[in-house]
C-alpha cells in the first residue's frame, strides 16, 4: 500500500486573506485609541471625549443625507460618511463583535473569491446599508459600526450554502439558518435591552451581499433567471 505523503511544515489552519486582516485591525485600531484615550493613557484630558467626536464627524446621519439631497449640495467629507461609519463603534463589546464576524466571514468570502470581493462586499454592503437606513426611517440616531458590511458578507456565505445545497440535494431553506438566528438573537436583545432601526442597514447589507455574490458566481444569474421563468 502506498502511505500517504503529509506535508509536516503546512499551516494546521489557511492563513486569513491580508485584506480581512487589514479590516480587522482597522475596526480594532480605533475602538483601541478610544479606549487608551478614555482611561487617560493617550491625548490627555480632551481624549475622553474623542469617541462622541468621532460619532459626530465619521457616523453616518440620516438627518445629513436628507440636507443633501434637499440643498442638491455633496460635500465630501460628508459622503465620506458612508465609509467611514463602520469603524466607529458605540462601545468595546459592539466593536468585539463585528470584529469576530468579519474574520470569520471575511476570510472565507477573501479564500473563495479574493481580496478585490472582500472589499467590495464590505463597502458596497455598508453604503447600502446606510442608504437603506436614511431612505426607510426617519431616526435622528445615527448609524455607527461594522454590522451592514458584516451582514453582507452574511449574504455571501449564505449564497454560497445555497448552492452548496443544490449540489448535495439538501434543504435549501437551511442556508437561510445562520441569518434567521442573528435576526433572531437581536429580536431578543431588543425586547430585553431596548431596540435600534440598525438592523434596516443589516438587512440590506445582507440582500447587497447575496446579489453581488450572485453576480461574482459565474453563470448564476443566468441560473437564477431560468429558475424564475420556469416558476
Amino acid at each position: 500500500m502506498h502511505e500517504i505523503e503529509q506535508d509536516h511544515d503546512a499551516a494546521p489552519f489557511n492563513p486569513v486573506p491580508p485584506v480581512v486582516v487589514f479590516l480587522a485591525l482597522a475596526v480594532f485600531g480605533v475602538e483601541l485609541i478610544f479606549q487608551m484615550g478614555a482611561r487617560g493613557y493617550v491625548g490627555g484630558q480632551d481624549a475622553i471625549g474623542w469617541r462622541n467626536e468621532a460619532i459626530r464627524e465619521y457616523g453616518f446621519f440620516g438627518l445629513v443625507f436628507d440636507w443633501m439631497v434637499q440643498t442638491g449640495r455633496w460635500p465630501v467629507a460628508e459622503l465620506l460618511r458612508f465609509v467611514t461609519y463602520p469603524f466607529v463603534h458605540i462601545g468595546f463589546t459592539h466593536m468585539i463583535m463585528a470584529a469576530v464576524f468579519l474574520l470569520a466571514l471575511g476570510k472565507l468570502v477573501g479564500e473563495v473569491f479574493g481580496n478585490f470581493a472582500v472589499i467590495l462586499v464590505f463597502f458596497t454592503s455598508s453604503m447600502v446599508g446606510a442608504l437603506a437606513y436614511t431612505l426607510f426611517l426617519d431616526d435622528q440616531m445615527p448609524l455607527l459600526g461594522a454590522f451592514p458590511g458584516v451582514y453582507g458578507y452574511i449574504g455571501s456565505y449564505t449564497l454560497l450554502m445555497f448552492i452548496s445545497a443544490g449540489q448535495t440535494g439538501d434543504s435549501r431553506l437551511g442556508a437561510f439558518r445562520l441569518i434567521g438566528v442573528l435576526l433572531g438573537i437581536q429580536l431578543v436583545f431588543g425586547l430585553l435591552f431596548g431596540s435600534s432601526n440598525d438592523w434596516v442597514a443589516e438587512v440590506a447589507g445582507f440582500v447587497t451581499g447575496f446579489a453581488l455574490t450572485a453576480l461574482l458566481v459565474p453563470g448564476m444569474v443566468a441560473q437564477l433567471i431560468r429558475r424564475l421563468r420556469q416558476r
